[in-house]
């Protein structure tokens, strides 16, 4: 397993950007799948976007967000980042980052490891 912590959380006004980071533990970081998924107040926990630990790394995301924000990892830093562009009131939430050595996955149970959440407020 890897330890993850993530960063960059805030609060922003509606249209504006953060950029998140998750920073790994860990040599075999390269070889992990790593996702990002949130939490807001009273509703479960859902999907945002994962990104592969191939070479030619391949995204995916949730349909909410897609064209919005964007996964990008420098395995060198051992660092995931979720850039967030034109924020809205409904991305309000705890986000958290997970590893997995599963290919690339959209169900949180697939992932083993989780960092401890930074919180995203987004004013309207």
């Amino acid at each position: 397993q890897v330890q993850l912590v993530e960063s960059g959380g805030g609060l922003v006004q509606a249209g504006g950007s953060l950029r998140l980071s998750c920073a790994a533990s860990g040599r075999t970081f390269s070889t992990y799948t790593v996702g990002w998924f949130r939490q807001a107040p009273g509703k479960e926990r859902e999907f945002v976007t994962a990104i592969s630990w191939s070479t030619i790394s391949t995204s995916y995301y949730a349909y909410s967000v897609k064209g919005r924000f964007t996964i990008s990892r420098d395995n060198a830093k051992n660092t995931v980042y979720l850039q967030m562009n034109s924020l809205k009131p409904e991305d309000t939430a705890v986000y958290y980052c997970a590893a997995t050595k599963a290919t690339m996955t959209r169900d949180g149970n697939d992932y083993e490891s989780w960092g401890q959440g930074t919180q995203v407020t987004v004013s309207s």
